[in-house]
């Protein structure tokens, strides 16, 4: 027979285990913020990230903030009312426009695009809307050209004159046949809507989508009024920000060229959304992938087990993106004006933090760790290191060749040129095979006007990679204007 044990009066009675409650959406989304929140201050310190972040769930906002300038010159910060420059976000309303047009029985996306172009190349004589809007037409990309970003993108085009940069290049291959990203495409497009509609293509987008859907800060950047909210674009040279050279924005026509809000993208989201500028099998067909998995104006992949939507843009130190997830009403929108940015990396790391599901933290950069230590303490002692890390702890960082050139032309392109030489020369002594060092030596060489100089070390970068094109179109440039190496 068991004896119940004694009970101490005075004993004090064991406290009730009572399982905590379940948390608030209020408490999840709180934790989500400051989750988001982290990880964004995290890109600021290592990613130079600069801009605006917007998360949406059904429409409503469950982060917002901003981070960084809109003008590092005069210290003006960044606020959810400031408008960006989209890139080629824009192509999706490119897109939205030509279904629109479709849909008023104007055109079809199957027609041939020759039917709306006035002068037509017998290798276009196949391509069709389809094609472009799905970039697998053939049509070399204008902005791949050479000589694009050094001059070709600063110069003002008529509409033919900008066709003319592309009409009469071969096909990189036959219609259809597979994708290729290529702008040409959409500026053809843009011709296009022109040319049904009778409307330029700015005033075409203003009337038929941002009015309607109420985007009253989006504008082009044809306009040269002033806009209030209108943010600055920037490169960056090492963790310096420097100001984007200002692109023409006569090469933007369907590809790029509007600013806008995290507000007004999360209306042309939630329009989409509701099928008030196409209709349901128009919507379906934008978002139906072709080869790339790319459909009109829009990428389609699986993003952390869910079906996603998503495109980014970059252009004149801009980069953005926008990320939907149709099925489970979450909508991302990243607006940034450093070109160092990854928008869609920020983009689908946040979407990451909405579903619970794994992500990483930036973290520092060799090449920012040696730029910071080259401001503080001059070239020769970042360089010195650099190989005393590449000595200590082989493993904390990639060593690759890299990284020295990306910093030695950031020097250059800030003209501190015997720092940059300092550097490829270094990195040369590391990296005997680096061809791009020798490109950087000949980019010097030829800005303080020694040409045989400059064709001597493309000659030794071509050595080294005899693939390399850009120490070909080097030589091509040097060599026609009748210098021999020495």
């Amino acid at each position: 027979m068991s004896v119940a044990a004694p009970v101490d009066a005075h004993a004090s009675a064991a406290p009730a285990v009572v399982p905590a409650p379940p948390p608030s959406h209020a408490d999840v989304d709180s934790a989500k913020w400051q989750a988001m929140d982290a990880y964004l201050q995290a890109q600021m310190r290592n990613d130079m990230f600069s801009g605006t972040a917007l998360v949406a769930r059904d429409g409503a906002p469950i982060f917002v903030k901003s981070y960084g300038m809109a003008n590092y010159e005069l210290g003006a910060p960044n606020t959810a009312d400031n408008s960006y420059l989209l890139g080629s976000v824009v192509k999706q309303f490119t897109a939205v426009a030509i279904l629109q047009l479709q849909e008023q029985g104007r055109l079809k996306v199957g027609d041939p695009i020759c039917r709306y172009l006035e002068t037509c190349p017998k290798s276009w004589q196949e391509i069709t809307l389809h094609h472009l809007l799905t970039h697998t037409s053939g049509i070399p990309n204008f902005t791949s050209l050479p000589g694009w970003d050094e001059k070709l993108a600063m110069l003002s085009y008529t509409r033919p004159e900008l066709i003319a940069l592309f009409r009469d290049l071969p096909l990189d291959f036959a219609p259809g046949e597979k994708f290729d990203y290529s702008n040409s495409g959409y500026t053809l497009l843009g011709v296009i809507i022109e040319r049904v509609s009778g409307q330029r293509y700015e005033q075409y987008l203003h009337e038929n989508i941002f009015k309607p859907v109420g985007m009253a800060r989006t504008n082009t950047r044809e306009t040269r009024a002033l806009v209030p909210g209108q943010v600055t674009g920037y490169y960056s040279a090492g963790t310096d920000f420097i100001s984007a050279r200002l692109v023409s924005p006569t090469v933007d026509l369907g590809s790029s060229g509007v600013y806008s809000t995290v507000g007004d993208m999360l209306r042309w989201d939630r329009a989409l959304a509701a099928d008030r500028l196409i209709s349901r099998s128009s919507r379906d067909a934008m978002f139906t992938p072709d080869k790339g998995g790319y459909g009109y104006g829009w990428f389609t992949a699986e993003r952390h087990g869910r079906a996603a939507q998503f495109h980014s843009g970059s252009d004149n130190g801009f980069s953005t993106n926008i990320t939907r997830f149709p099925a489970d009403g979450l909508t991302v929108i990243i607006l940034s004006n450093s070109d160092r940015t990854n928008a869609g990396r920020v983009g689908n790391d946040l979407a990451a933090i909405a579903f619970g599901a794994p992500y990483k933290l930036p973290v520092e950069q060799l090449g920012d760790l040696l730029w910071n230590v080259m401001r503080d303490r001059g070239v020769a002692a970042a360089l010195a290191h650099h190989a005393e890390l590449k000595r200590t702890a082989p493993t904390a960082y990639d060593f690759g060749d890299e990284t020295l050139v990306t910093m030695g032309y950031d020097l250059f392109e800030v003209r501190r040129l015997a720092e940059a030489k300092a550097v490829f020369e270094y990195n040369l002594r590391q990296y005997p095979k680096s061809a791009y060092s020798y490109d950087g030596l000949a980019d010097i060489a030829a800005v303080k006007g020694d040409k045989a100089e400059a064709i001597a070390m493309f000659d030794r970068s071509l050595g080294a990679d005899p693939k390399n094109s850009y120490a070909i179109d080097g030589l091509a440039r040097l060599r026609a204007d009748g210098v021999k190496a020495p």
